[in-house]
């Protein structure tokens, strides 16, 4: 008898362990609004180490525009601390294009709707917890 009670417990504890394990991957809908035109493309761009903000993506995707706006959802993210960039590729030549001082000719926007002061956004400003799944909207 105590052979059976004990298999029961573990049962359940692997049973509890299987369901947790299930729901720690959680989605995050960007929502992209307000881009000048839908020519070409928009960069969208999720990081999750400050150490990478900006300079190494955890997941990306290009995607196409429609009615000045474009929505993109990053699927199986771990609970944790996340940022998001994007920018509009207006040219769609891949990347985007600065002037000769370094500042970006093309529009770009963070999460938190972060704004650099004389520089890039920075992580504290455009990082969130992604606890749920969750919905953001970035302006550009």
């Amino acid at each position: 008898m105590g052979t059976l009670v004990k298999i029961a417990v573990i049962v359940i504890i692997s049973l509890f362990t299987l369901t947790s394990k299930a729901q720690e991957s959680y989605s995050l809908t960007v929502k992209v609004e307000d881009a000048e035109s839908n020519d070409g493309k928009m960069f969208i761009a999720v990081y999750n180490k400050a150490s990478d903000f900006l300079d190494s993506s955890y997941k990306g995707v290009k995607t196409e525009i429609t009615n000045n706006s474009c929505v993109v959802t990053f699927e199986n993210l771990s609970e944790g601390t996340y940022a998001v960039s994007t920018f509009h590729d207006e040219n769609d030549n891949g990347k985007m294009d600065s002037n000769f001082l370094g500042i970006p000719k093309e529009d770009y926007a963070c999460s938190n709707n972060a704004k650099g002061f004389m520089g890039p956004p920075k992580w504290k400003d455009a990082k969130f917890e992604l606890k749920s799944d969750t919905t953001i909207t970035i302006t550009l």
